[in-house]
């Protein structure tokens, strides 16, 4: 009795044994690649967003210390993880094309203090003052001269600061005969001639210095002409200034139409959204998405 009760414990001892050896020899691979494996959420997420965030903030502000992160250190830095450890990172924009429509949605929602460092940011991720410059100008159509004029207060100053000597080259290609019938020319372009003809014909005679001469001369024939931006990216700039602005659903689904007539694609205005979010909020954001949307649909199998 005594030999079957000392049998069946070395057995179990010879188990336990060979189970310890085991783990032990499999504890240093597990721990291996805990170390080289990024921490995820509960979602398998990679949650890498603390290096990348760190890492683009200074690719587009320098060594620019955040004023938020001294006073309000915890919303800093769900506005620096979502901007540059996740948004900026991904998406079909260049930084040149992020970084413009960034100041346009500034210009339109007159958020000065940070456009004032985002036109650093812009020149440090290769766009040009010229760039910077033709972006405020387009925005002018569409959300008023006094807006433009303080946005480029706060602007002005940064393009000196980098090397730009002010004013800058001009870049207009029409003069007082030809503004109309050259913005009327870049209006069937964007939109179809069709539209146009019938948009000039049917307007009411009291409305037509608006819709019909003011329309096509000053917002296509003084800005839409001008040299440095193209046609996509003056309709880029253009929807991302009227989503800004709010409370202009027509007019940014219109331009979400001609944004896809030049040659931008859906994804690039769902892409513009995105980097507008943590300027202008889901509102307006899924307000901008609704109608893109309902000028580019879905493609369905």
């Amino acid at each position: 009795m005594l030999r079957k009760d000392t049998s069946a414990w070395l057995g179990r001892a010879v188990a336990a044994l060979a189970a310890l050896v085991w783990l032990a020899a499999a504890a240093p691979v597990t721990a291996a690649a805990r170390t080289d494996a990024a921490p995820t959420d509960a979602g398998g997420t990679s949650m890498d967003r603390v290096r990348t965030a760190e890492t683009n903030r200074a690719k587009w502000l320098g060594d620019t210390p955040s004023p938020l992160a001294e006073t309000d250190p915890e919303l800093a830095a769900m506005r620096d993880r979502l901007v540059y450890g996740e948004i900026l990172d991904q998406g079909t924009l260049d930084t040149r094309q992020a970084a413009l429509v960034t100041l346009a949605a500034l210009t339109a929602s007159q958020a000065l203090a940070p456009l004032e460092a985002q036109a650093g940011a812009a020149l440090r991720v290769s766009a040009s003052a010229a760039d910077i410059r033709e972006t405020l100008y387009q925005c002018a159509p569409y959300v008023g001269f006094p807006r433009v004029e303080a946005a480029l207060a706060v602007v002005n100053p940064v393009l000196k600061a980098h090397g730009a000597a002010l004013p800058l080259e001009k870049q207009a290609t029409v003069d007082e005969k030809t503004r109309l019938a050259d913005g009327i020319a870049v209006q069937k372009k964007i939109f179809g001639a069709e539209h146009i003809d019938a948009l000039r014909a049917n307007a009411p005679e009291g409305q037509k210095a608006i819709i019909a001469n003011y329309l096509s001369a000053f917002c296509f024939g003084d800005l839409y002409t001008r040299r440095v931006l193209d046609l996509k990216m003056r309709e880029l700039v253009t929807f991302s200034a009227i989503v800004a602005l709010g409370g202009c659903d027509p007019q940014a689904r219109a331009h979400a139409a001609a944004n896809v007539n030049v040659g931008n694609s859906k994804q690039n205005l769902v892409d513009a959204l995105a980097v507008m979010l943590p300027l202008i909020g889901f509102p307006r954001t899924l307000n901008g998405l609704a109608a893109v949307n309902a000028a580019v649909p879905e493609q369905t199998r």
